[in-house]
């Protein structure tokens, strides 16, 4: 009789005990999908095609990355939209994006590749030109209207900054400056010396002129480049160099256009950092975290797309920061989403694609460093 008792006993406590189970993880799956309603319940994602199966619970925190308005998830199938024989490149890939806002075509680099055009889908991809020097490491790359013919401007770091039509055509090759080009003593005093080196990281355009990032250097510098005659050259204004200053650099990385001022990612201080077009300090950006080195800058959606370079803390890759100008606003770590191989990010390029009902669907582009890595995140609807 004792025996019978136990057993009845026991079978009752492992009843309940798994009912409640049960109501625990639906109770989970219903507190996770309020609090991200505007993006998992309706963002097409092959994982969540059909019903959710039990033994999936653990892992649907994984699909989706981000807060408020920013979360987003992975796109598998823009992702593997590279070209199969640039995949042997994608190692080394880590160069940016930048885009023509008239036609939504993205432009990029692979070393070892080429210069390439990316379809404003993002389904095709081309190669432009057959210069040699195109397949060299593309570090930053911008395009911009100039006299009403549209380029591109690439930053080969070590080697020299192109200015290159969109069909592929080099049409200024610009080297190391030589010490005697700038109004700014540091710059002259810098480039005379036989070690320095050109560490050229990043390019944008502004108002006629071109601007250059030289952070891999001890002469840490923002530089500029005028065009005369059809030829591009070093233009007079620099500014800047290594130390903690306001206007002094340490790694500056990215530049970027924005509002008739000119924005600098400045690395290794965790900064972007805002200045007029003449190179005056103007203010730094608040609520970036500690310890992010800030490698690139772009704008979209009416805010800022910024990326460290490495994890912070218990993170399980870089983070994109998605901020106002004033205030952070999202955190998206595209590790969380388990991409193969992305850790350290080099560059973010936020982008429009435009759908069949005629809105507006945003994606971020990814370049991984440290293994290579390209990726794209789709913004949950």
């Amino acid at each position: 009789m004792m025996k019978k008792t136990t057993r009845t006993a026991l079978y009752i406590i492992f009843f309940f005990g798994f009912s409640f189970t049960v109501m625990a993880q639906i109770a989970d799956v219903d507190h996770h999908h309020t609090h991200h309603s505007h993006g998992v319940a309706d963002m097409a994602h092959p994982h969540e095609r059909g019903a959710v199966p039990s033994n999936h619970v653990a892992q649907r925190a994984k699909l989706v990355t981000g807060q408020g308005a920013f979360i987003f998830s992975y796109d598998e199938g823009l992702t593997d939209a590279l070209p199969k024989e640039a995949r042997e490149f994608e190692p080394g890939m880590h160069g940016g994006f930048n885009e023509d806002p008239e036609t939504g075509i993205v432009y990029t680099g692979i070393p070892g590749y080429g210069l390439c055009s990316i379809s404003p889908d993002l389904t095709t991809w081309n190669i432009i030109g057959t210069d040699e020097r195109l397949k060299d490491n593309i570090h930053g790359i911008a395009f911009f209207v100039h006299k009403g013919e549209k380029y591109l401007a690439i930053a080969q770091e070590g080697k020299r900054v192109l200015v290159v039509t969109l069909a592929g055509s080099i049409v200024s090759e610009i080297m190391k400056p030589t010490g005697n080009e700038f109004k700014f003593a540091p710059a002259n005093a810098f480039f005379s010396s036989e070690d320095s080196n050109f560490g050229v990281t990043d390019v944008t355009y502004l108002k006629g002129m071109l601007y250059v990032a030289h952070g891999y250097s001890e002469g840490d510098f923002v530089m500029t480049i005028k065009e005369k005659d059809g030829v591009w050259r070093w233009g007079k204004l620099a500014w800047g160099g290594k130390g903690d200053a306001p206007g002094q650099f340490q790694t500056a990385h990215g530049i970027y256009a924005h509002d008739n001022h000119i924005l600098v990612a400045n690395r290794a201080a965790g900064q972007v950092v805002k200045f007029t077009k003449k190179g005056k300090y103007v203010e730094t950006f608040n609520d970036i975290p500690e310890g992010s080195l800030v490698c690139n800058i772009s704008y979209k959606a009416e805010h800022f797309f910024l990326n460290a370079l490495s994890a912070l803390g218990q993170q399980k890759s870089a983070p994109i920061y998605v901020h106002t100008g004033e205030n952070l606003v999202s955190t998206i770590i595209p590790g969380d989403l388990d991409i193969p191989v992305l850790t350290n990010i080099h560059q973010v390029w936020p982008h429009f694609v435009e759908t069949a009902n005629g809105s507006k669907q945003l994606y971020l582009l990814v370049h991984g460093w440290n293994k290579g890595k390209f990726a794209v995140l789709r913004l949950a609807q």
